[in-house]
């Protein structure tokens, strides 16, 4: 079957209304996890007090809020905007913010169509874990450089290779096989789209950026046990779920007691260790 971007767009968006509540659940998980990547990532845009901060598929607003912490918390110098495309997802970091103190703006808006807003009017922009799933990438860098002033940042966080990042891929792959799926096609989104050397340095440089760099950081995914892992996934990830809609409540549970026992090969005596490798790509407008 031919990649339609439109209805593509459409599932994700019910995807993330429909997971918003489990992803904000999860929230200090995600933020353990992805804690140290962030920190680099908001380095990387130069983030700080009074900076105007864009943040592209910000879900529940995790490093949106971090954001707000260092450009200032009552955001009368600098703001930070998230943008996502679930009004639920982005409901959630209002609430999140609300909560601790900061101000952090948000819109519904489609990360591809990041060029409607003003030129020229942020010193950074920021995503995480967001780029890979656009099916325009190219254009949503453009856009991106377009907000930015000259000689603002960009930085964003996304996954490398899939063997790097078995407590992601190795689900995505027992679920492709009994779903009978087929992986995406080149230049398709996917969790490891901008995983390849070189990739995501080639869709910064090809967007016009500058002073190109990717660091990689190693990320383990820590909980207690493969069983939270599996719960972890099966409440907060959509995606997975998508994948999974062809089948049988019968054949949805057997793919799910498959990942339970291959993710067990991560337990320890310190409990669960995902691997997971990131990128953190930053280039200058």
């Amino acid at each position: 079957m031919c990649f339609d971007p439109i209805q593509y767009k459409a599932t994700t968006r019910e995807q993330w209304e429909v997971a918003a509540a489990a992803w904000h659940r999860w929230g200090p998980t995600l933020e353990n996890w992805l804690g140290e990547a962030t920190l680099q990532m908001l380095d990387a845009a130069r983030v700080g007090p009074g900076s105007r901060v864009l943040d592209i598929a910000a879900g529940a607003g995790g490093q949106s809020l971090a954001a707000a912490r260092r450009v200032g918390r009552d955001g009368s110098q600098g703001r930070v905007v998230a943008t996502d495309i679930s009004p639920a997802i982005l409901g959630f970091a209002a609430q999140s913010a609300a909560g601790a103190g900061v101000k952090v703006e948000t819109l519904e808006l489609d990360g591809e169509a990041v060029e409607t807003l003003p030129h020229a009017s942020f010193d950074a922009v920021i995503s995480r874990l967001g780029l890979i799933y656009f099916p325009d990438v190219r254009r949503a860098l453009r856009g991106a450089r377009d907000v930015l002033r000259k000689g603002g940042r960009i930085c964003a966080i996304v996954y490398s290779r899939a063997e790097r990042n078995e407590f992601f891929s190795l689900p995505v792959r027992i679920i492709r096989t009994r779903a009978k799926l087929a992986p995406p096609g080149p230049g398709q989104p996917g969790p490891f789209s901008l995983g390849a050397p070189g990739a995501l340095e080639a869709a910064l440089e090809q967007a016009g950026f500058r002073e190109v760099s990717v660091q990689t950081i190693a990320a383990p995914l820590r909980l207690a046990s493969a069983t939270e892992c599996v719960r972890f996934e099966r409440e907060s990830f959509g995606a997975l779920h998508q994948m999974l809609s062809g089948l049988t409540d019968a054949e949805r549970v057997a793919a799910w007691d498959e990942i339970a026992r291959e993710l067990r090969q991560f337990e320890t005596t310190a409990g669960f260790v995902g691997p997971c490798e990131l990128l953190v790509g930053a280039g200058t407008a």
